[in-house]
């Protein structure tokens, strides 16, 4: 064996056997022969990749459903030096057959070895949160690609409604009367229990309103991801892309497939990266769409940049009945990144006063900040 091989080894094991430790302070049961388990199936895979490390780890380290969550949090501090892992570790599942997961995050787009010297998990994780918080105009093709995979993985979830329902619960507003009948009917009516009914809950829907004009021709693509990895979340996702004209592309971004589904979205519209008129294409949503039962009350998500070139007036107009039909209202406005940005454009003067939340998502981390908050918009 060479010399070099055996650092690499203890520098492995050191940062496995750390990670354990973090997870029995988490309160998690592990014991040396899973620990042992762990580094003898990391040395049959790559320990450089975030995937083979997640569950290589979930596989031999985790014992129990309710420890999943914790492992999670403690798998996302340790090796993506994350302040709320909840939002960024949503592994879903393995990487697909023949692709190459193990990429060079920094734009080489090959598959790179990893050095001796390097701690293994380390250097990927450094990666990855130096890839999370570069901004989408100033991106390779190759770390787009990158960022679609890890997009992938965010879950955007919505806040819950109330809705007419009714369902079995130990406690609620009104009594089960059909339920306590038919039990009081085995016992001849001698015990007559108490059963209740509450109301169900459900996700709101989410619309997402994409701005594909050409100033925002830079951070289209990733907002389009963006659109498809909120498609596979719990709740209902409208998506609809404008920039003259309003176009809705939800059936197009249902393909599983992302690539597959942002080439029939962009055959789906027609007035790519032309000019922008806000105004008119949320008047189109409002009197075609924003009426309908299962767009009201939902949570509006508009990216753009602002610029508009129609008249401002009809902009303030449509988002006051936006606003109206809405539960809440974001905009997503890259230039926001700027740390001396300020509304200034006739198109965000208009808009503002309508806005209940205001964002940058022009990078990744941004764009997780998003799924973060939407849950806790109830």
């Amino acid at each position: 064996m060479p010399s070099s091989a055996i650092p690499e080894e203890w520098a492995l094991v050191a940062a496995l056997t750390d990670f354990a430790r973090r997870l029995r302070s988490a309160g998690l049961l592990v014991g040396s022969g899973q620990v042992t388990s762990y580094c003898r199936a990391l040395a049959r895979l790559d320990p450089g990749d975030l995937r083979d490390l997640y569950w290589a780890g979930r596989a031999c380290l985790v014992s129990r459903q309710p420890d999943l969550v914790t492992y999670d949090e403690v798998f996302a501090h340790h090796f993506l030096h994350d302040q709320q892992p909840g939002v960024v570790l949503k592994i879903e599942g393995a990487a697909p057959k023949g692709e190459i997961v193990g990429v060079d995050l920094r734009g080489s787009g090959t598959a790179r070895k990893r050095d001796a010297t390097e701690p293994p998990g380390g250097a990927a994780a450094s990666e990855i949160e130096i890839l999370r918080n570069k901004d989408f105009a100033n991106c390779s093709d190759e770390e787009l690609e990158a960022l679609r995979r890890l997009m992938a993985e965010v879950l955007v979830t919505t806040p819950v409604r109330r809705v007419r329902r009714t369902e079995r619960a130990r406690t609620g507003e009104q009594p089960d009367l059909r339920t306590a009948l038919r039990e009081a009917i085995r016992t001849d009516g001698i015990v007559f229990p108490r059963r209740w009914r509450r109301r169900r809950t459900k996700p709101r829907s989410l619309v997402l309103l994409l701005d594909i004009s050409g100033s925002m021709a830079e951070y289209s693509r990733a907002l389009l991801q963006f659109a498809h990895t909120a498609g596979r979340g719990p709740g209902r996702v409208e998506v609809f892309c404008f920039g003259t004209r309003l176009t809705r592309i939800s059936e197009a971004l249902h393909q599983r497939n992302s690539d597959e589904a942002l080439t029939a979205a962009s055959r789906a519209v027609l007035d790519w990266e032309g000019g922008t008129m806000i105004g008119q294409s949320l008047r189109d949503y409002n009197r075609t769409w924003g009426r309908r039962s299962g767009f009201r009350g939902s949570v509006v998500l508009i990216c753009s940049d602002g610029l508009e070139r129609g008249d401002p007036a009809v902009l303030a107009d449509e988002m006051a009945r936006l606003g109206r039909l809405s539960h809440r209202v974001i905009w997503v406005n890259p230039l926001k990144s700027d740390p001396g940005f300020e509304p200034a454009t006739r198109g965000m003067r208009a808009a503002l006063p309508r806005i209940d939340v205001l964002l940058s998502g022009h990078n990744l981390a941004s764009l997780q900040e998003l799924a973060a908050l939407l849950p806790a918009l109830g």
